[in-house]
């Protein structure tokens, strides 16, 4: 019974080039180098199970990158956007970064700007403000924290010092003082 070779991937000049710089480069993501080492022993006529053992990756991850470089061969499509990943399946974004962009903006300014009658934002208080300018049509305060969460951003905290932090003169002056008495 014959066996079922893969198809060669016959790279050109400057492919092969790109593919052996991006494996020798010390700042390459560990899975594009090795995504580009996959084509380039693809290139010289190893099968996945030659690949599979050489890379020690599975024949199935060999296979995987090797059809996806035949795939988009056909696009004029640069060597490293080959070796990036897939999109992910899940729904659209809701909102687009502009408009995560300004909920941030009207988190970092005071609520006293905007008419608020507190101190600090909360997220139902950011949710309802951003729906009350027509920067989205409504989302929930729950996604706000998660967004807040994201972004390390934490409108409830202030950086402000209830006293002022001590200096070195009030600090010789508590040291003065207590040996003093």
């Amino acid at each position: 019974m014959p066996r079922l070779s893969p198809t060669p991937l016959q790279l050109t000049k400057t492919e092969r080039e790109q593919l052996q710089q991006l494996v020798n480069r010390h700042s390459t993501a560990q899975q594009i180098a090795l995504r580009a080492s996959i084509i380039l022993l693809a290139d010289e006529g190893q099968n996945h199970r030659e690949i599979s053992r050489v890379l020690n990756i599975s024949r199935d991850m060999a296979r995987l990158w090797r059809n996806r470089w035949l795939e988009l061969r056909a696009k004029d499509v640069p060597v490293v956007e080959k070796l990036a990943d897939a999109e992910r399946p899940g729904g659209p974004m809701t909102f687009s970064l502009e408009q995560i962009l300004q909920l941030f903006a009207i988190a970092c300014e005071k609520p006293e700007d905007y008419g608020r009658p507190i101190s600090h934002w909360t997220s139902r208080e950011l949710a309802s403000e951003v729906v009350k300018q027509g920067i989205v049509s409504s989302i929930s305060p729950r996604h706000v924290g998660r967004l807040m969460a994201e972004a390390d951003l934490k409108p409830y905290q202030s950086q402000y010092w209830l006293n002022p932090p001590p200096t070195r003169s009030s600090m010789k002056r508590f040291k003065t003082s207590a040996t003093l008495t």
